[in-house]
């Protein structure tokens, strides 16, 4: 039986005793022990440590021990598997009957093991290095789902979807977020105007996801993305370069997707909102609570921090570009067009005195506040193009 830390602390409180000449069979009386055990703690060469127990790793075996190999092989492959899903395949196809926690603390142990392999053997061990940039270099985007937000009292809005899109400048972390109905080409483009105008000026690169309003279509991993005509137009007149992550990159732009949780807690947790204009209110009335606090990374206070990163922004260009989304429709007997669940009226004739025809393809051209038609009649495709300013009209029956 190993002796209790606290009974060989009172045993070795007679130390001073023994030295006076008490015996062993007077200190044990004292003590409440056997004197041989007075003698055992008491005499010259008696350890100054409380006496343990030896360790029994190693002497039996673990249940987890005939499937070690199998995990190590599955983390050397992806050393961020879960270990939920090590011990759910362990029992599916092992036929293991131990439980997740003893699977939990082994691959605590062999995460380690298993990065000290691979750095010695040169292989990247499934971490990643943070990355920074110099002021100006680089912003990130992303759009944030915010559900039906708008309470009562806005104009149409009462259980419209409402979308977050957030703007981050990576060297400061300084934020931009405005509220919208729609994530189409238009709103998304408009939104970065905005961002713009917030910044000052305009990031060397943007980071963003491979959506549809930025990247024309998906490619097989190590090609070149096909950038959408608009995309690049508007990257081209603001001056800035795209920058479409890799398949599979989820730390690629970290900054700006903390930024839409960090949004959500401070500035819409809590609280009602009617429109849009007031969650861009509250986003702004929080701008300057957000910009007097030190981050937590870089160190200093985002404000200041932001002011170098403002700085070596480049220049806004002297007009500003409106991107329009386009699509093909047909005109209807009744001099009518369908678009978004709304009918649109073109006129009789166009403005050369050519008439308009049932069954032509008309171009719709969709901005953020406005929908224009343009085409021209069948019979003179070489013609001068022709337009006509879409009026709205009453939804069509069925929409």
């Amino acid at each position: 039986m190993i002796l209790p830390v606290e009974a060989w602390m009172d045993i070795r409180r007679y130390a001073p005793l023994r030295a006076a000449g008490a015996s062993w069979k007077d200190i044990a009386a004292q003590a409440g022990c056997d004197w041989r055990t007075a003698k055992k703690y008491l005499s010259p060469d008696a350890p100054t440590a409380p006496p343990r127990a030896s360790s029994r790793a190693g002497t039996v075996p673990r249940l987890v021990d005939p499937f070690t190999d199998v995990i190590d092989a599955w983390l050397a492959d992806d050393p961020r598997l879960l270990a939920t899903v090590i011990h759910e395949r362990l029992v599916a196809d092992y036929g293991f009957t131990g439980h997740y926690q003893r699977i939990k603390v082994y691959c605590a142990e062999a995460r380690r093991r298993v990065e000290l392999e691979s750095d010695a053997q040169g292989r990247p061990p499934g971490l990643h290095r943070r990355f920074e940039v110099v002021a100006g270099a680089q912003a990130q985007v992303d759009w944030g789902d915010e559900g039906a937000l708008l309470a009562g009292g806005s104009a149409g809005g009462q259980g419209r979807k409402v979308y977050s899109f957030h703007m981050t400048l990576s060297y400061s972390r300084d934020p931009f977020i405005c509220f919208t109905t729609s994530q189409d080409l238009a709103t998304f483009f408009d939104c970065h105007r905005r961002a713009f105008d917030h910044f000052g000026g305009v990031p060397a690169t943007i980071v963003y996801d491979r959506t549809k309003t930025v990247v024309r279509r998906h490619v097989a991993p190590g090609r070149a993305v096909p950038l959408h005509p608009q995309a690049a137009a508007f990257a081209e007149h603001y001056g800035f370069a795209i920058d479409v992550l890799a398949a599979y990159r989820p730390t690629g732009k970290g900054r700006v997707e903390r930024q839409v949780q960090i949004g959500r807690d401070h500035v819409l947790s809590g609280r009602r909102f009617s429109s849009l204009a007031e969650l861009d209110a509250a986003f702004a009335a929080w701008v300057p609570i957000r910009r007097g606090q030190v981050h937590r990374t870089h160190g200093e206070v985002i404000g200041v921090r932001a002011l170098r990163d403002h700085a070596a922004l480049k220049p806004l260009p002297q007009f500003g570009y409106a991107v329009t989304e386009t699509h093909l429709r047909r005109v209807g007997r009744d001099a009518l067009i369908s678009f978004a669940g709304s009918s649109y009226s073109v006129a009789a004739r166009a403005a050369d005195g050519r008439p308009t025809k049932a069954g032509q393809r008309v171009e719709v051209r969709v901005g953020v506040e406005h929908l224009e038609i343009w085409g021209c009649p069948s019979t003179a495709p070489t013609g001068p193009r022709c337009s006509w300013r879409g009026t709205r009209s009453r939804p069509s029956a069925g929409r």
